[in-house]
């Protein structure tokens, strides 16, 4: 059989304590007024640019949330076809990330463990996202529960004729 593109990595071939890098996503102010506008996160630091008087960040800062989000979909390659379910995380902001900044996200293996039911497997991470200057802008421990191993012809994914 040939081997699936762009499938993620199953628990099994995650190994502890090792270190994986994502691809770069540089934020641009139409990703803050769109992800602002959607999510309904209107506070002036984000929405204000004639009169930034009083607000504690100058330029274009970003909200966390979205940085968050978006180094979700950055991890999105590992998890394609592998990943079950989100199941809590816990997460520090450490320093401010604005329009402009190109982020990537660094994760480690952290702890894994089989469920009862031997085809799921329950994987902590640990996610540091960085600004292209090296900055730590957020670290972020998500639990998820993820395929123990993963057939490479999707064939687990589509019910046969």
């Amino acid at each position: 059989m040939p081997k699936t593109w762009g499938a993620g990595l199953s628990a099994n071939q995650l190994d502890l304590n090792h270190f994986y890098i994502t691809a770069a996503r540089t934020i641009t102010e139409t990703d803050l007024v769109n992800f602002v506008n959607a999510t309904w996160l209107t506070e002036e630091i984000f929405t204000n640019i004639a009169n930034p008087k009083g607000i504690a960040l100058n330029g274009r800062v970003v909200p966390g949330a979205l940085v968050y989000a978006y180094a979700e979909g950055l991890n999105m390659p590992f998890l394609n076809a592998v990943g079950l379910a989100f199941l809590s995380t816990e997460m520090v902001v450490k320093n401010p990330t604005y329009v402009g900044d190109t982020i990537h996200v660094e994760f480690k293996v952290i702890e894994k463990r089989l469920t009862s039911n031997p085809e799921k497997s329950i994987v902590k991470t640990e996610n540091t996202v960085y600004k292209q200057d090296g900055t730590i802008v957020m670290i972020y421990s998500p639990v998820r529960l993820l395929k123990t191993q993963i057939k490479n012809d999707y064939s687990d994914r589509y019910e046969s004729n």
